[in-house]
């Protein structure tokens, strides 16, 4: 086993500052049970708790106890995809500039960013899965090193137009459940509106497909239209081309501003690590409920985990939503 998988590097704890507006942070009580007392003792746990779990090698931000080992082991396990996130690879690059995932330079009135996807774009016979992973992967990480985003949440804006057959065939069934799970439950993120439109006959097996697999909660914030003009969102939130004022090209250039100024931090999370002998073949391979507290380490790790979940005593449950 190489140095890197057996050593631990655990780093000087942060001075931590919130950067919160006012009404962010009461966004944040209201919605989170967030406060500045809560928060504080949180992090001092957590803290605790990754530094004397011998389940982690490295690590960088802090993370609710289930919610940390889930996400790392995934980008490690997935590592071909997840990992080395760097916009500035010539594949990623492409993507972008086609505007196969992009993020609007404008929030909405809720002060939430709009993600704007394009999978129509994105070709089957050139582009393999990993790249369409690594691609959305580079967007979600960048978009939640933003304290406000991690807040407020996120909108969603798909075109699916020229998606068709061959686009479904990039993943396994197995593969596409785990992607859809691991996306609602491992990733960090606030899906508050979903909005697609021209989704095409054809493929409407492949939605119902994959809106059985969310939550109802989720499920009942997605909203399928037929044209982009029926859309009920704020159209100057969008690319001129959707009937906003600000040209795709535009936009996805200053995307790639924001992408440049997180590169550096996206590609230092690639020191996270944990100790993959540590968990099961399911939890390695992404099964969500292999994950959970007391299913996600080895029969010889099982005293590990209850001594780690002890030292937090009654930490309060992180939800995201």
């Amino acid at each position: 086993m190489s140095r890197r998988l057996t050593k631990r590097y655990l780093l000087p704890a942060d001075d931590y500052v919130c950067q919160l507006s006012e009404e962010t942070q009461a966004i944040a009580a209201e919605q989170l049970r967030e406060t500045e007392s809560s928060r504080s003792q949180a992090l001092a746990s957590l803290r605790s708790w990754i530094e004397q779990n011998p389940k982690f090698m490295k690590f960088s931000v802090p993370m609710a106890q289930e919610a940390i080992e889930r996400y790392i082991l995934l980008r490690q396990s997935w590592g071909i995809a997840f990992n080395q996130l760097d916009y500035k690879l010539p594949v990623m690059m492409e993507l972008i500039d086609l505007g196969y995932i992009f993020v609007s330079p404008f929030k909405d009135k809720g002060g939430r960013r709009v993600v704007i996807y394009r999978p129509g774009v994105f070709d089957p016979y050139k582009y393999t899965n990993q790249d369409m992973c690594r691609v959305m992967g580079i967007c979600y990480e960048t978009l939640m090193e933003d304290e406000e985003t991690q807040v407020r949440g996120l909108v969603h804006y798909a075109d699916g137009g020229g998606v068709s057959f061959p686009h479904l065939t990039l993943f396994t069934p197995k593969e596409a459940v785990r992607i859809v799970k691991n996306g609602e439950r491992t990733i960090p993120m606030r899906h508050k509106e979903i909005y697609g439109v021209n989704v095409h006959s054809t493929i409407k097996f492949a939605l119902d497909f994959g809106m059985g697999l969310i939550s109802e909660k989720i499920r009942k914030r997605v909203k399928l239209y037929t044209s982009p003009d029926e859309v009920e969102i704020d159209k100057k939130l969008l690319p001129q081309e959707y009937g906003g004022e600000m040209p795709m090209k535009q936009m996805i250039e200053l995307w790639k501003e924001e992408l440049a100024a997180k590169r550096d931090t996206l590609l230092m999370n690639d020191k996270m690590a944990v100790r993959l002998e540590l968990y099961s073949e399911a939890a390695r391979e992404g099964a969500i409920s292999a994950l959970r507290s007391g299913a996600n380490t080895c029969a010889s790790a099982d005293a590990v985990g209850d001594a780690m979940r002890g030292l937090t005593g009654n930490f309060r449950k992180l939800e995201v939503d």
